[in-house]
């Protein structure tokens, strides 16, 4: 959990400021969405949780074991010790970050029984913030639309496929692992195909989140863009006069 000291004449009305507020951030792998929660969560001083790191959690733990990622009956060991360990330390874990268990995470998460074994987690760090805590910053692909559906502001950042990859390429590449572009490219697209067409909490926009495309944006430029309208909305529901921000296109 990242705690911070929140500026709150920044961005958020003083009466705002006493709420403990939700954000939800969600899109795509390789999207840009965790690095901006991150960042939102440090310039607001909220408490941030990585949903994703969950999944890779149980995914990393199940590869560890040698069981098949697309099978519950296999997962549930791994989901279970999961479940008793889960500290800041695992979620932090660079081994999470690999590409195998980036593709595995994929594949759990289409698993209904983990899903939900995993909501309730989400959902009770976001009821349970420290009293000093203003709020959260939550970045997954199903926060604003399934985990906390009435989050009190949606960002869904997204970018074209092709972006995506060259930044995971780049990615990989700074950390000195082999990969290629065309490699890249076809894991992400075979991971948005999972997503997006799995039955249970499939990738999608909700139906009132801010679409954000970073394609041509860089963390810094989308950081602004959220945070123009964080206040624009605040401000707005404080009654002071606030500039309308529209939807990045």
């Amino acid at each position: 959990m990242s705690i911070l000291n929140f500026r709150k004449t920044d961005f958020i009305p003083e009466e705002f400021s006493r709420q403990k507020i939700v954000i939800a951030v969600d899109g795509p792998a390789a999207s840009g969405k965790g690095t901006l929660a991150q960042k939102m969560a440090k310039r607001l001083g909220y408490a941030h949780l990585d949903s994703g790191a969950l999944y890779r959690a149980v995914a990393m733990t199940a590869l560890e074991i040698g069981a098949d990622p697309s099978s519950f009956q296999e997962v549930q060991p791994a989901l279970n010790i999961v479940l008793r360990n889960l500290t800041p330390e695992l979620l932090s874990c660079p081994d999470l970050r690999t590409p195998e268990v980036s593709d595995a995470a994929s594949k759990v998460s289409a698993i209904p029984e983990v899903r939900a074994a995993l909501l309730q987690h989400q959902r009770d760090f976001a009821a349970n913030l420290p009293a000093y805590v203003g709020g959260v910053v939550i970045d997954g692909r199903d926060i604003g639309t399934v985990v906390c559906p009435n989050a009190d502001i949606k960002f869904f950042v997204t970018a074209s496929v092709e972006e995506r990859a060259r930044r995971r390429f780049l990615e990989l590449q700074s950390e000195h692992k082999e990969a290629t572009f065309e490699q890249v490219l076809a894991d992400l697209s075979a991971r948005d195909l999972r997503d997006t067409t799995r039955k249970v909490a499939p990738l999608v926009a909700a139906t009132d989140a801010y679409i954000l495309d970073t394609t041509k944006l860089n963390p810094a430029e989308t950081l602004d863009e959220t945070i123009a309208v964080i206040r624009s909305k605040f401000l707005s529901e404080s009654g002071d006069v606030a500039k309308p921000v529209q939807k990045a296109v």
